[in-house]
Formats: C-alpha cells, structure tokens, sequence
C-alpha cells in the first residue's frame, strides 16, 4: 500500500482519466444502438408538402403513410383534429399485420377513409369542407412491435373563399424573350448556311470557267503547232 498523500493522489488521477476516457466509448455506443434502433422503428410521414389551401364546398384529401424496417404488428392509427387544444378522433383503426386490411371506425360523417395496408397508406378524405374545418389534422400511429413507441405527423388546412390567381406575366416575358432568341439563332444559322450554299456553287463555277478556258488554249495552241508541222519543205 502507498501511504503517502502524493502516492494517493497519483492513483486517484490515475483512476478519474480512466474512467474519463472510457466515457467517450460509452457515449459512442449508446448513440450507435440508439441510431439503430431510430432506422428500425416506425415512421409516419404527411407527404413532402404538410400543408394545403382548399375551397370552401370541396373535398380535400389528408394523406398519411407509414413505413417500419422492423414491420408491423397490431398497428394502430387514428386521426385527430386539433380544436382549439382538444383533440376528437376523426377515425381510428388497427392493422393486424402486413397485408391485411385494417378495421376502421369513422366517427365524423363527411370523413371516409381511403387508405390500404398494401400501400402503407392510413389517408383520409373529408367531404364538403367548411371554414370551421381549417387547422391542424394529426396522424397518429402505434406499433406494439417497438414497445408502443408513439408517432405523429401534422397536417395543416386552409378554407379559402377563392383560389388566389398565380401571376404568369413574368413567365410569359421569359419564355418570349427565350423564343425569340432561340428563332433569331436560327435564321442566322440558315442565312449563314445559304451564304455558304451559294459561295461554294460560284467556286465550282468559276473552277468549271478556268478548266474550260484552259482547255481551249491548249487546242488552239495545238493545231497551230500542228499546221506548222503540215506545211511541205520547199523544193530545191
């Protein structure tokens, strides 16, 4: 044994930087099996776009998927709507497992669920909405196979008494000024493509003159030489 205060204060510094560098390890784990365990589990997803504006009088449609690396057992999902801090079920139903139809109860009249198990999908449409109807809308989903984990997704509706007009002039100027850029690249192409056109035909006609002319130079050069060589010698 080191009875010795500065022995003992070595061990206990000895000890603490043990126990501080192993805690990194331990924190590395922790935060991988969590990770697995997030991959594995159930999600429920509203779609990329969590929102949308409707028309007061139509039928919206308020989707919901949901998706589990692990599958599903007994699942169970209900619709919710958020009044004012309350929540009513809208419907609500479990899924027994992968494949099978889930049973559903609705408790709202102008809701009907449209969902299917073979799709993942627990959406709902609701009919003939009313201004009253705006808000917040939450799929809720429960999967006994990962300890009765809970999930949500929100979905946002907006009762509007006119859709808003979407102002194209912008577009329109582009996209004309892009055409018009795209027809003028054009016809330079074409008229440069004439020009060369044309170029060309009037050097072969002019290589077509200089062959012609140099042709007749020769013949007549030719049959002069050739009458020169015709004439008789003179006589002594």
């Amino acid at each position: 044994m080191c009875s010795d205060p500065v022995c003992t204060t070595s061990k206990c510094n000895s000890i603490l930087n043990s126990v501080l560098c192993a805690f990194p390890l331990f924190l590395h784990l922790s935060l991988l099996l969590s990770g697995v365990w997030t991959v594995g589990g159930l999600e429920v997803s509203t779609g990329k776009v969590s929102s949308i504006e409707a028309m007061n009088g139509s039928t919206v449609l308020l989707p919901c998927t949901y998706s589990s690396c692990i599958g599903i057992k007994n699942l169970y999902f209900n619709w919710q709507y958020n009044d004012n801090g309350t929540f009513p079920k809208l419907c609500e139903g479990e899924i027994s497992m992968e494949g099978v139809e889930p049973k559903v109860n609705v408790y709202h009249e102008r809701v009907e669920f449209v969902g299917s198990s073979k799709t993942n999908n627990i959406s709902i449409l609701l009919w003939n909405i009313t201004f009253e109807d705006e808000g917040e809308y939450i799929c809720f989903a429960r999967n006994p196979k990962e300890k009765n984990r809970n999930h949500s997704a929100v979905f946002t509706l907006l009762v509007v008494d006119q859709m808003k007009e979407v102002d194209n002039t912008l577009t329109v100027i582009i996209v004309s000024v892009l055409g018009g850029v795209i027809g003028l690249v054009i016809i330079v192409m074409v008229i440069k493509a004439l020009v060369v056109h044309f170029l060309l035909k009037d050097d072969e006609k002019n290589k077509e003159c200089l062959v012609s002319s140099s042709g007749n130079d020769n013949t007549e050069n030719g049959l002069s030489g050739a009458k020169a060589d015709n004439k008789g010698t003179p006589k002594a």
